[in-house]
Formats: C-alpha cells, structure tokens, sequence
C-alpha cells in the first residue's frame, strides 16, 4: 500500500503544513495554487516542511516565476510531464482554463490540449494511472455560481487514467467516479483540507479519504 497526500489550494497559507505531514504520507501531490499571486519565496517556504518526496503543478494563482522557481525546487514539476515511479505513472498539468478574473496562468482549451498531448502519448501504463490537474474536467466537480467551470480538454483526456487530482473550485470539495474513473478534489489546504490516497497492489484498487487536519 502506498498513501499519497493530495493537497491543492494553499494560497500561500503553509502555516499548516506540519499537521498535513503528521499524517504521516508516503509522498506528497500538490494540485496548484502553491502561492497567492507569487511570491517566489512562497515556492521554497512550502516545500522546506515537506519531508517526502512530492510532486506538483502549478495553478492558475502562480505566476510565471513561481513556476520557474518550481523547477529548481526539491519538489518534482509534473506541469506538461510524465513520471513513471513503479506501480504509479503520473501525468500533471498546471494553470486553468479563462477565468473572468484574468490570474496570471491561464490557457485557451486548445492550449491545455497542447501540453498535455504529448505527455499522454508517451505515457507507459503501470498499475495506477494518475493525472494531476489543477483544473477540473468540465462537468466534474467544476459547478459554480450556477455554471460549470472545468475544461473540456481534462475531460477529454480522462479516460487515460484511473485517477484524475484536481483542484481549483474550492466550493466542489468531494469525490465522484464515473466510467470506473475515480475524480478528487480534496478542497483548499488553506483552510486546512486535504485528501488521502490509498493505492493497492491491483489495478483499479484506490481508496480515498477527505480529511481536514
């Protein structure tokens, strides 16, 4: 059994980070919106008290040069990448689909569909299958203000995974499956929400947990 810790959300809010940790994960997911708009030394505060290895992607609040302070920091940047680490293969992909708030990374649907093409190609099929999305799919715990929000190129790609992170709506905090896909949005580690994963030995053999800390 493997437990992957899902966070998402911490807007710069890393006060909490020793109570996530207590749970004792065996690696760490980070779905995006690391900071609050920057600043770059929001990126090597977050990930000085993370103490296994973790993996991440940048979300529609990070600016530019966080996501270059991203690369250099003891954290993987999954953000248009594929890992294979035995039994796991991760997929990321960082920002959002427009927003009406203009934050600093944002991509047309055909941009998103850009990126994440090639990782998907060249992804090789473990037992576990993960996307890290800091966006939703569309229709997937994606509603908000009466509309859903989520991109049409997550869902698109979904059916290449077992499990599909997300992040970004924080109002959609749950867990949905569809299609034998199980989709989890573990709410905003600001406020101290997160999620735990459980993987198994078998496909498909994935449990989750939403726990608050």
């Amino acid at each position: 059994m493997m437990n992957a810790l899902l966070l998402a959300d911490l807007h710069g809010e890393y006060g909490m980070m020793g109570s996530f940790m207590d749970l004792n994960p065996d690696i760490v997911f980070i779905a995006g919106d690391i900071t609050n708009m920057g600043p770059v030394k929001g990126v090597e505060t977050c990930f000085s008290r993370i103490n296994v290895p973790s993996f991440s992607v940048p979300g529609n609040c990070d600016p530019e040069d966080v996501v270059t302070a991203l690369e250099h920091s003891s954290s993987v940047n999954l953000h248009g990448s594929v890992m294979n680490l035995g039994k796991l293969t991760l997929v990321g992909i960082g920002g959002s689909n427009p927003t009406p708030f203009g934050t600093p990374l944002e991509y047309t649907d055909k941009q998103l569909d850009d990126i994440l093409k090639k990782p998907v190609e060249r992804m090789q099929r473990s037992i576990h299958n993960v996307l890290i999305s800091h966006t939703p799919p569309y229709g997937i715990l994606d509603f908000i203000g009466g509309n859903h929000v989520g991109s049409a190129t997550i869902r698109k790609y979904a059916d290449n995974f077992d499990l599909v992170c997300c992040a970004h709506v924080h109002e959609n905090r749950g867990i949905h499956e569809e299609n034998g896909i199980k989709f989890v949005n573990p709410g905003p580690a600001a406020e101290r929400y997160c999620a735990m994963i459980h993987f198994g030995e078998e496909p498909k053999e994935i449990e989750i947990e939403l726990l608050t800390v």
